[in-house]
C-alpha cells in the first residue's frame, strides 16, 4: 500500500514534452511567487500583496497572500526540478483557478483588458502536468525507478 501511493505520486507518463512543459511553466510560476512572496521582479511582497488581496475581497489578506504565493514559488521549484511534479501542478492549477475567478473574469479574455488569458495557459499547462507527470529528466522519474 505504502509502495503504491509512492509509485502514484512519483510515477510519470510524460517524456520529453512534459520536460518542455515543466521548465517554462516552472520558472514562471516560481517568478510570481517571489514577487508575491518577497518582492522580487517588481513585485510588491507579502503584506503588499496581502493588503490587495484583501482589497478585492480575499481575506483573510495575509494567510491568502502566504497560500498563493507559496504555492506559485514552491510549486514552480518543484515543477522545475520535477520533484512532487503531480501534487505541485495540481496545487497551481488550484491557484490559477482562484486566480481566474477572483480577479480576471470580470476583464474578459485578453490580458490587455486584465482578462484570464495567460492564467487560463498556466491552468492548461499544469493540469496536464498533473495527469501526465514529470516526464523524463526528472527527480520524480528518478524516485519512481527506486521504487
Amino acid at each position: 500500500m505504502k509502495t503504491q501511493l509512492v509509485k502514484s505520486l512519483f510515477d510519470t507518463a510524460g517524456g520529453y514534452g512534459a520536460l518542455a512543459l515543466r521548465i517554462p511553466v516552472g520558472l514562471i510560476l516560481a517568478a510570481h511567487g517571489a514577487q508575491k512572496l518577497f518582492g522580487w521582479f517588481g513585485g510588491h511582497g507579502l503584506a503588499g500583496t496581502a493588503q490587495w488581496l484583501e482589497s478585492i475581497g480575499l481575506a483573510p489578506g495575509l494567510l491568502m497572500a502566504l497560500l498563493a504565493g507559496g504555492a506559485e514559488f514552491f510549486g514552480g521549484l518543484a515543477l522545475m526540478f520535477g520533484l512532487l511534479t503531480r501534487p505541485a501542478a495540481l496545487v497551481s492549477a488550484f491557484t490559477m483557478l482562484v486566480a481566474i475567478f477572483s480577479v480576471h473574469i470580470s476583464h474578459g479574455l485578453f490580458i490587455a483588458n486584465g482578462g484570464y488569458e495567460f492564467a487560463l495557459a498556466l491552468l492548461a499547462a499544469t493540469v496536464a502536468l498533473t495527469l501526465q507527470g514529470a516526464g523524463r529528466f526528472s527527480l520524480d522519474g528518478l524516485v519512481a525507478k527506486r521504487f
